[in-house]
């Protein structure tokens, strides 16, 4: 499945800056139905180390009103949350009517990071797959709107990537002994991802797949496909803020002689 992805696919920046703009005021603008129908949404973001999750999700929510979102970083369980089952922690984030989730990382840790780092037992990530669309499931039917991105890109690009971060010294914080080990791991990792997208992507929770070697053409992919999601769940299509508006003509009441 991602080997078919085409990852030459790029825009040039002009047109960039135009797109991811339009998409951006859309966004808002459905945001706004969103809390006006009081819907939950639920935004997922999985994808290779340094494959752009979060440049997207800073443009997702850029123009939005901060009140209306959360972004939840999910990293390894707390104490606690190891003492539970491994959905407890997500369902505590679930959003409140009208308000957004964007899920930096998710539940899907458990058939990825989990399964090929050996922290769950073969049985418990081969279980994870009908609990998850059970858990999909279970949002869906509730009325939540649920989308979810898979951001690809190349080893090469990767290694770049990470070698750009290295170099740079306000982005060497991103970059982690753990992401050269992960980078090592990559063919375990790519399978369990096949996998994953072949058994989770479901009718009512399908995944969208980001070709994300050019970042430009992965952002505006990533909001134009939200959009899309949105717009039809709420059955509503916001207004194209680029188009020419009609022009509103004034008249003056007659006057009286």
């Amino acid at each position: 499945m991602l080997e078919n992805l085409d990852l030459s696919l790029s825009i040039p920046k002009d047109e960039y800056v135009a797109e991811i703009t339009r998409r951006q005021i859309q966004l808002r603008e459905l945001a706004l139905q969103v809390y006006a129908r009081k819907r939950s949404v639920m935004i997922v973001f999985e994808g290779w180390d340094a494959a752009g999750k979060g440049g997207a999700i800073k443009r997702i929510t850029e123009k939005m009103d901060p009140r209306g979102y959360s972004v939840f970083p999910i990293s390894a369980p707390n104490v606690d949350e190891k003492s539970r089952h491994y959905l407890y922690r997500f369902w505590l984030r679930y959003p409140e009517d009208g308000h957004l989730a964007i899920f930096d990382r998710s539940w899907y840790g458990r058939v990825l990071v989990e399964r090929v780092e050996g922290f769950a037992s073969p049985s418990e990530w081969k279980r994870a797959y009908r609990e998850i669309n059970s858990f999909e499931r279970q949002m869906r039917d509730y009325g939540t709107i649920l989308v979810k991105f898979w951001l690809h890109i190349s080893r090469e690009e990767q290694l770049r990537r990470f070698e750009e971060r290295r170099n740079t010294h306000y982005k060497a914080w991103k970059l982690t002994e753990e992401d050269w080990r992960n980078r090592e791991k990559w063919p375990a990792y790519e399978e369990a991802v096949e996998e994953m997208l072949l058994k989770t992507s479901t009718r009512t929770a399908p995944w969208t797949l980001v070709e994300g070697n050019d970042k430009y053409f992965a952002r505006v992919k990533t909001l134009t496909r939200l959009v899309e999601a949105l717009s039809e769940a709420l059955d509503y299509k916001p207004l194209d803020p680029f188009l020419p508006r009609e022009k509103i003509v004034i008249r003056e009441k007659p006057v009286k002689k």
